[in-house]
């Protein structure tokens, strides 16, 4: 599987590449969209078919709730000690950690209330985090800790990782998955405001 993702990563700058010399302009944004949506929505069939879906969630407890925590927290400190290598200043490097995966919010909140320069760099790197985080699903799932398929993932374990966490993880890491997703996503839109004014 991690082959075959790489693989169709490499097509996919082949063909944008040709068809970008070859002048065809094409709306990937929109397919995309179309694409995950549908995947979202197996995601959601295969969980709605599950009656014991709310017992899942009740067993869960404290779980589904310590995992975004630890992930949240982790991926800002991580960034800022980071940042000191690359001497960031500690509101930049929080930030872009900040974004936890969310390249597209993170990136347009930086740079209309701070830097351009900054907003590529937090939109490089957390295109980075889902690019690596499909790498790695399949190579985590052997260890069968879905805290641990879960966390790299950050907030797009409610979207474009989804699928492949139910895949590898089952269907209770895809509904920690989602839970973890959410309240990410919820998260971002506060820390990174916050963070990047200090």
């Amino acid at each position: 599987m991690t082959i075959f993702i790489i693989g169709a990563v490499l097509l996919g700058i082949i063909t944008g590449s040709f068809l970008q010399s070859s002048g065809i302009n094409i709306d990937i944004s929109q397919i995309a969209c179309l694409i995950l949506y549908f995947l979202i929505f197996c995601v959601g069939l295969d969980l709605g078919k599950n009656r014991k879906i709310v017992q899942d969630i009740q067993q869960l407890g404290t779980k589904a709730f310590l995992i975004p925590f630890n992930v949240a927290v982790g991926s800002i400190l991580g960034s800022a000690l980071f940042g000191l290598f690359l001497k960031l200043p500690f509101n930049e490097a929080s930030a872009i950690g900040a974004g936890l995966g969310w390249y597209s919010f993170s990136s347009i909140i930086i740079a209309q209330t701070y830097s351009v320069e900054i907003a590529a760099l937090a939109f490089l790197t957390n295109v980075a985090r889902e690019i690596l985080t499909i790498i790695l699903i399949p190579i985590l799932a052997k260890n069968k800790n879905s805290s641990l398929l879960i966390a790299p993932g950050g907030a797009t374990t409610m979207d474009t990782t989804l699928p492949l966490i139910n895949k590898y993880g089952g269907r209770q890491a895809a509904i920690l998955g989602f839970i973890n997703g959410f309240i990410l996503s919820l998260l971002v839109v506060i820390l990174v405001p916050i963070l990047i004014k200090l």
